[in-house]
């Protein structure tokens, strides 16, 4: 391939990339938490559906965090940084969620973080389903799909749990390696709200 063609090459694809950066504008970046508080500090929260709607706040602070956001978009097309700046190069989920063929998640994205050149990596690295974008919805909106399995694999609550305390891509948030902002607490923590939420009903904030 001559030098003439692959520079068209780049500056059509700079183009193109550049049309799609202005097109889709940065994400609305809600406050990133830190730390999470421990369970115990709910016990003395007697009413037990205001108890269950401020366990889910406290988990919130995880699932509205970018480290979530990211790879829960509203498009087909993932953000990136805490900023939750549209993804480049330009790719999307396509059927599986690994990007489509000729450009699939694994091709940048590998076994771990590259922190050489800012790449995160994890062995199961992929978008979330469609069913499950929650960037743009409320902190209720999310709760509601979380509990819907039509809407969050097919998994039940004690898989739910699961999930979100032992799955390791969730785990990545809490050790996403080159300048991100890890998810606030730890992911045990994070478990274990999740779990006393579920135990106390599952309640839903109003919004």
């Amino acid at each position: 391939m001559s030098a003439r063609i692959i520079a068209a090459a780049g500056i059509l694809l700079l183009a193109v990339t550049g049309a799609a950066i202005a097109a889709d504008k940065d994400v609305s970046v809600p406050p990133m938490a830190t730390s999470l508080k421990p369970v115990t500090d709910f016990a003395g929260i007697k009413d037990r559906k205001a108890r269950s709607v401020a366990l889910f706040e406290e988990v919130g602070k995880v699932l509205q965090h970018p480290r979530c956001l990211n790879c829960h978009p509203r498009t087909d097309r993932p953000t990136q940084t805490d900023a939750m700046r549209p993804h480049m190069p330009l790719v999307v989920r396509a059927d599986t969620g690994m990007g489509a063929a000729g450009l699939r998640c694994q091709t940048c994205h590998h076994d771990r973080n590259y922190d050489v050149a800012g790449v995160p990596g994890n062995p199961k690295w992929q978008l979330a389903p469609a069913e499950m974008a929650w960037q743009g919805k409320t902190l209720g909106q999310i709760c509601a799909q979380l509990k819907d399995k039509s809407r969050n694999g097919g998994k039940s609550m004690p898989e739910m749990i699961h999930h979100m305390a032992e799955d390791e891509l969730v785990g990545w948030g809490w050790n996403p390696g080159g300048k991100r902002t890890p998810a606030p607490g730890t992911q045990a923590q994070f478990g274990a709200l999740f779990k006393a939420w579920a135990d106390s009903g599952a309640v839903c904030p109003v919004r």
